[in-house]
């Protein structure tokens, strides 16, 4: 069982009077990779942004095991287009632990471990905006997991990458989840989700249409609209 649980009660989000997400009832409690599936606009970026709890909610209540600080400092977060500090490699994979006020000589064997895993042991002085786009996001996958986040929510990780790209950062997530990290991840990649999954949360409209343990919803999905979606008809 993770650490950190969370879990929403009725929650909802509204834009200009109009409900975006929800009402939504959801307990992630479980060690799982869950898969947050559904078409663009069905709420799934703002279904990661309420769980980490950077979008406010209208209506309803998240719920969370720890109390702030501490839940705060149990998650990490990974967007679609990677954001890097206009600084090197090194200083990027570092300023996460600096915050943390670790200890210098921690930092440093972090820093360095991190580095060889996702392929730039020998690139630690780059500045980091001149790496390619499969590079960048390698280097945000880490610079989240070197804290080693209870939670971690990554939205549409893949979306930009190539297969080789796409296949690293795969390894690196299957590895943080097999020592202990909870993962939560949107994506529209249906290969994706199949190898990845261990449990699946679809939306459509703001909604939960489906949920389940992967297996079940890939083989026996309970809602007309998941199997279509699954189809790859267009589900409105």
């Amino acid at each position: 069982m993770v650490s950190l649980t969370l879990s929403l009660e009725n929650a909802v989000v509204r834009r200009r009077g109009k409900a975006i997400l929800g009402p939504i009832d959801i307990s992630l409690e479980e060690l799982h990779f869950t898969i947050v599936l559904g078409p663009n606009g069905s709420g799934k970026t703002t279904l990661l942004r309420v769980l980490h709890g950077v979008e406010r909610l209208s209506g309803g209540t998240l719920s969370l095991s720890k109390p702030g600080e501490h839940a705060r400092r149990a998650q990490a977060y990974v967007f679609q287009s990677p954001i890097m500090l206009r600084r090197s490699v090194r200083a990027n994979l570092a300023y996460p632990l600096q915050l943390l006020g670790c200890p210098k000589a921690e930092i440093e064997a972090k820093v360095a471990t991190w580095a060889r895993r996702i392929g730039l042991g020998d690139a630690l002085e780059r500045p980091a905006p001149r790496l390619s786009g499969g590079e960048k996001q390698k280097l945000a996958l880490a610079r989240a997991l070197i804290r080693d986040p209870e939670v971690l929510f990554l939205d549409e990780p893949c979306a930009n990458l190539d297969g080789r790209s796409t296949r690293e950062i795969e390894t690196l997530l299957l590895e943080a989840h097999a020592e202990g990290t909870r993962v939560i991840m949107t994506t529209h990649d249906l290969g994706q989700a199949k190898r990845l999954a261990s449990d699946v949360i679809f939306l459509l409209n703001g909604a939960v249409h489906d949920a389940g343990l992967a297996e079940s919803f890939f083989e026996r999905p309970n809602t007309a609209q998941a199997q279509a979606f699954l189809r790859g008809d267009i589900v409105e």
